[in-house]
């Protein structure tokens, strides 16, 4: 079915370019008036903006499959596809496959979830974040990004995961800009380092789970491997390798993105801070508005397995949907006052940021707790804590959005 021009986005719509990367939610309400999808034809892809209606994707993945979350936005480069072959081998296991094999695979994986692993992770998380904390300056500016943000996901996933701190560095190091090779529209040569980068980066996860195989640790890798031990046909070390592979990227930036993003929001208006000073048990609250209010994941991706209608047009089968994410999470017709920053906001677990259903974040309750700790110490200690006016940049790419940088004065 060829779109009518109704059915058409009634804007120019270019994530990868200002000033839809500075302010997405300036354009976000535009599409909000619409009733329905609406076709982006730079991309080939219809553009689902409502909270009803993103919900109603996310909740039928029957009709709209999952497999196409992963996949770049555009074609790799055949030089970047031909070092890409020479080792790069993940499965589809959790956010980009749908039915009963996503359901085995998302049904063991929990166990790396459980109450027990994150209770015996917050320790953990509240170490490295004293740790950065304190080595920020007494007084003056501190960059938060590369000092504080940025790596302590790193280091609480890639300690649930096992990986030895010897190797969080050059971990890290790979990590580099690898969203912008499945969300962005990075050239050649850029495409070509980010391949090298997956490779290196999925070998190393191939080499850590064989060893891990020998004689399985206490952590993630080690509680799949158990499972696959007691019997190999729930779980093989493929598919141990491709979770391990995603969560160590996925628990990274989108939590990193979580972070800045909710300090800039309480910073920004300084009674909202004052707020966390007065009651640390505003703390959750805060957490839940920050993750509606700002989304790390501004936007996702589905296809569709047929023909579907929604809202006031008829989707063809085989067609890609864009989930505004951001958008939905500011809907008014879900949201009193959605631009307003309101940690008291009694609906405000009902955003999407995480998505939901079968596909609902794996770890969203540890990123909670990751910008819950920091918050926490970043109160007790740097109270002082106010932002530099500053303008704010942001990494071009279709889902994942915090700034570059966020430079705040101390003392």
């Amino acid at each position: 079915m060829e779109p009518t021009s109704t059915a058409t986005c009634p804007i120019h719509f270019d994530p990868f370019t200002s000033p839809y990367l500075d302010d997405p939610y300036a354009v976000f309400p535009t599409l909000l008036a619409e009733a329905g999808p609406r076709y982006w034809p730079e991309l080939d892809m219809w553009l689902v903006a409502r909270h009803e209606q993103v919900d109603a994707v996310f909740k039928d993945p029957e009709r709209f499959s999952a497999a196409v979350a992963q996949d770049p936005m555009q074609a790799p480069h055949p030089d970047a596809a031909a070092v890409l072959s020479t080792g790069f081998r993940p499965l589809k296991t959790m956010s980009n496959l749908d039915g009963p094999e996503h359901t085995r695979i998302r049904r063991h994986t929990q166990v790396g979830f459980s109450p027990r692993r994150l209770r015996a992770m917050e320790p953990i998380v509240r170490r490295a974040a004293v740790e950065l904390i304190d080595a920020l300056p007494a007084t003056g500016e501190a960059e938060l990004v590369a000092q504080l943000t940025h790596p302590l996901p790193a280091t609480v996933i890639f300690s649930l995961l096992g990986f030895p701190a010897e190797d969080w560095a050059m971990v890290k190091s790979w990590c580099g800009d690898r969203m912008a090779f499945s969300w962005g529209r990075p050239d050649r040569d850029a495409q070509v380092q980010i391949a090298q980068d997956m490779v290196s980066y999925w070998q190393y996860c191939e080499a850590h789970v064989a060893a891990q195989l020998l004689d399985p640790g206490d952590h993630f890798t080690g509680d799949l491997l158990r499972i696959h031990l007691a019997d190999p046909s729930t779980l093989s070390v493929a598919e141990i390798t491709s979770v391990i592979y995603g969560l160590s990227f996925a628990g990274h930036e989108t939590t990193t993105n979580l972070l800045s993003n909710t300090i800039r929001r309480l910073l920004e208006d300084r009674s909202r801070w004052e707020a966390i000073l007065a009651d640390r048990g505003a703390i959750d609250a805060a957490v839940v508005e920050g993750v509606r209010h700002d989304s790390s994941v501004v936007a996702w991706r589905r296809i569709t397995t047929c023909e579907v209608a929604l809202g006031d047009v008829t989707i063809p089968a085989g067609s890609r949907l864009l989930l505004l994410l951001g958008a939905a999470n500011h809907d008014p017709a879900r949201f009193t006052e959605p631009e307003r920053f309101d940690p008291a906001r009694p609906n405000a677990a009902d955003a999407l940021s995480f998505g939901w259903g079968k596909h609902y974040c794996l770890g969203a309750t540890l990123a909670k707790l990751e910008v819950a700790v920091v918050l926490e110490e970043l109160a007790a200690r740097r109270p002082s804590l106010r932002l530099v006016p500053q303008t704010f940049s942001f990494n071009p790419n279709v889902s994942f959005r915090g700034p570059k940088q966020l430079r705040v004065e101390l003392g």
